[in-house]
């Protein structure tokens, strides 16, 4: 009744295209999939079915997940069936907008001819002053096909980058963060194919918040993250950006004819400026030229090996123990205990000691180990360390003359040193709680140390500003005086895998029993307010750890963060030493402190001063130095045009130069300068005559004479170079731009 004919409305395929699995071994099944014929007739009867042709392409597919893969090869039938079906909604929307409501189907179909990027695309058309014209590149692509294709892989990566960082995964160096370094890099290269020259990719993450953040509310929830990770990584790559693309072009032209990038080429791209290999791969690419991979490879392999040599650790060798050789850990509950010594070993200058029950806490999860003394009689060895391998705790001593396996030593630990551990250990967990509170949940931990001079804690966010570290620093020593209740309790891990309320890690790997540190509520009633999945040992109650100080705060990667503090004892001696300086420099002064502090505040009051006098000086400077250019404007066939080379000075100078002329003058202004070697070009056309001339085309004409690039908007453009002789040279350029329209 629908006019179908299974003679060709239904295809047979193959193992190859029509049986999917999700691996080697596992579950598997055969699929039907869905295809749709776009072609203006509709006639093919299947002929393009799986022909890798854009004009009939699969929006659906149904697979019958029935069989489980064995990894000899064989296939068994599985005891609970079903269908896995997935729609590939962006190609659906495609279909029905590209056609017209299966109306129309004279055009292509294209992901990006629908409202899914069309709020993107709106966006970048009006940051750059560009058009998009949905062309694809040929083999020799025009100045519009570079644009489309910049448009598509922006519009592509932003998506990709502020999915990825709402859901708390941030760029960085290895693994799944390497690749969204990878792609906001690549997305900001092709940037510059739209004139972009300062930050902008950030400012697409509110235009798609508003178009998906109803679905994907993470995105609206964590807007703010998202647009400061990005710009962060942006900024600086930028840095570079401009001088390995500057050194790319330098070895085009030094290779002649060779048309294969070295390897040792790339890698610098990649190790001084920052260029991921694909990245290099891609420009090459444009222009012809391929890079030496295996040369590339075998210098990252290297530069890893001079890695691991300068951070290499001593490893203790489990090897080397007996097998099964385990230690029962009993330092939560007390201090000291009788213990069997299972075994000696030699590692490095260093002996280690194996017992079959310790209260030696082992360095796991940033916390340091402990040590003490282990003795027999009146002998007595000090435990300079403890470490874990495999299963078993070691105690190092330095002297080789240790007690004889079998023999039975008294363990006890250093409790002093201990307690500091545990206050710094315990008020991690509430320096967690608290940043929760003050920034966003989503500000997640990176890693620890947890010793007893200091604790350090690394997490993902952006900077902490001071009033956020002092009401992170106010909120810990609250709970402190509160002293709340420190319990813990071990659980399955089944028990504890989905439950929001309990901090564990993506990542980490959990036994089957796990332990939840509980700040808060009821001893193990899992309702505190602070819960994590934590091995370490801790205070009993809040107020032991006394006093809380936040030391420092800096970045140590990008979009990384790290908190240096201290607690207890510690944090009182830091408190008196920083007291005694201050009373030390009141007298040096022969000044009371209180005037100390009156001064401190004059000075600063006095400085914040400064800076509105040189502003406001600043800025009549600059509308002097507007007045004398506008009575030396020039008419250019009936526009009028204000050029001048300002010579020493810098773009803010010259910037506020412009912004005086704006308000005076309705024309094109263009103006140089050039301060410390580098030479800026700053271009301004009133709206009126955009449709003439457009300022980002003035820079992109004018800044190459200066060695350099640049451009903008239609209205307002900056460009920069390096050779600051040829500014007149650059300026002369603009009459004639201007004649020419």
């Amino acid at each position: 009744a629908a006019g179908l004919d299974s003679a060709f409305h239904i295809v047979n395929g193959n193992k190859k295209d029509n049986f999917w699995m999700m691996g080697d071994t596992g579950p598997c099944g055969p699929c039907s999939e869905l295809h749709i014929d776009l072609t203006p007739e509709g006639d093919t009867k299947g002929g393009l079915v799986n022909a890798d042709s854009g004009q009939c392409i699969e929006i659906w597919n149904l697979v019958f997940i029935q069989y489980n893969a064995n990894p000899d090869g064989t296939f068994a039938p599985l005891a609970a069936r079903h269908v896995d079906t997935g729609m590939g909604f962006e190609r659906v929307a495609a279909v029905i907008q590209s056609t017209n409501g299966f109306t129309d189907f004279s055009r292509p179909v294209s992901n990006y001819d629908t409202d899914v990027f069309c709020p993107i695309f709106a966006a970048l058309e009006k940051l750059s002053g560009k058009k998009y014209a949905a062309t694809l590149p040929g083999p020799e692509a025009t100045d519009q096909e570079k644009t489309d294709t910049a448009f598509r892989v922006i519009g592509d990566h932003i998506r990709t980058l502020s999915f990825s960082i709402a859901d708390g995964i941030q760029p960085g160096n290895t693994d799944r963060n390497y690749v969204l370094r990878r792609i906001l890099r690549r997305a900001v290269r092709y940037g510059r194919t739209l004139g972009f020259y300062e930050p902008f990719f950030y400012k697409l993450v509110d235009v798609l918040a508003d178009s998906m953040g109803d679905v994907f509310p993470e995105l609206k929830k964590r807007r703010e993250i998202v647009q400061q990770t990005i710009r962060t990584e942006e900024e600086s790559f930028n840095k570079t950006l401009d001088r390995g693309i500057d050194l790319f072009r330098e070895e085009i032209e030094r290779m002649g004819d060779k048309k294969e990038l070295t390897g040792e080429f790339a890698f610098k791209l990649y190790d001084t400026y920052g260029f991921p290999l694909d990245l290099t791969e891609l420009m090459a690419r444009e222009t012809g030229l391929t890079v030496d991979n295996a040369g590339f490879d075998a210098l990252m392999e290297q530069q890893r090996d001079r890695a691991r040599a300068a951070q290499k650790k001593e490893v203790i060798s489990v090897t080397s123990l007996s097998s099964g050789a385990t230690t029962e850990f009993v330092g939560f509950e007390q201090l000291s205990t009788t213990a069997k010594v299972i075994e000696v070993v030699q590692e490095k200058k260093r002996t280690g000691i194996v017992l079959d029950r310790s209260v030696f806490y082992a360095e796991m999860g940033g916390q340091v180990g402990d040590t003490g003394t282990l003795s027999i009689g009146g002998k007595t060895w000090a435990v300079t360390d403890t470490q874990k391998a495999g299963d078993a705790f070691l105690h190092f001593v330095k002297d080789d003359a240790a007690p004889e396996p079998g023999s039975e030593v008294e363990v006890t630990v250093d409790a002093d040193r201990r307690a500091a551990i545990q206050r710094h250990h315990t008020v991690t967990h509430l320096f967690h709680w608290a940043l929760h509170e003050v920034t966003s949940p989503d500000a997640s931990q990176k890693g620890s140390y947890v010793g007893p001079e200091k604790l350090t804690f690394d997490f993902n966010s952006p900077a902490l500003t001071p009033q956020q570290v002092a009401d992170i620093e106010q909120l810990v020593n609250e709970r402190i005086v509160d002293n709340a209740v420190v319990s813990w309790i071990g659980m399955p891990y089944s028990e504890v895998a989905g439950n929001d309320g309990i901090l564990q890690f993506f990542g980490d790997k959990y036994g089957d029993t796990v332990r939840v540190v509980q700040i808060g509520g009821e001893a193990n009633a899992l309702n505190g307010y602070s819960m994590e999945l934590c091995g370490g040992t801790h205070a009993r109650a809040t107020g032991e750890i006394g006093l809380f100080r936040i030391s420092a705060e800096s970045a140590i990667a990008a979009g990384v963060r790290r908190v240096e503090a201290v607690a207890g004892l510690v944090a009182a001696g830091q408190a008196r030493d920083d007291a005694g300086r201050i009373a030390a420099l009141a007298e040096a002064l022969n000044s009371p402190v209180r005037e100390i502090e009156k001064k401190i505040e004059t000075s600063l009051g006095q400085v914040k001063k400064l800076e509105k006098q040189l502003k406001a000086l600043r800025q009549s400077q600059a509308a002097g130095m507007a007045r004398e250019l506008l009575a030396r404007a020039e008419t250019i066939d009936g526009v009028q045009v204000v050029t001048a080379n300002l010579g020493q000075a810098d773009g803010d100078y010259a910037q506020a130069v412009v912004d005086a002329l704006r308000g005076e003058f309705e024309g094109v202004i263009v103006l140089g300068a050039s301060a410390s070697g580098r030479v800026v070009l700053l271009a301004n056309v009133a709206d009126s005559l955009t449709d003439r001339i457009e300022a980002g085309k003035i820079i992109q004409v004018i800044a190459p004479v200066v060695g350099g690039k640049g451009g903008g908007k239609p209205t307002q453009a900056r460009g920069g170079g390096k050779d600051a002789s040829r500014v007149d040279e650059a300026l002369a350029k603009v009459a004639g731009l201007v004649a020419a329209g």
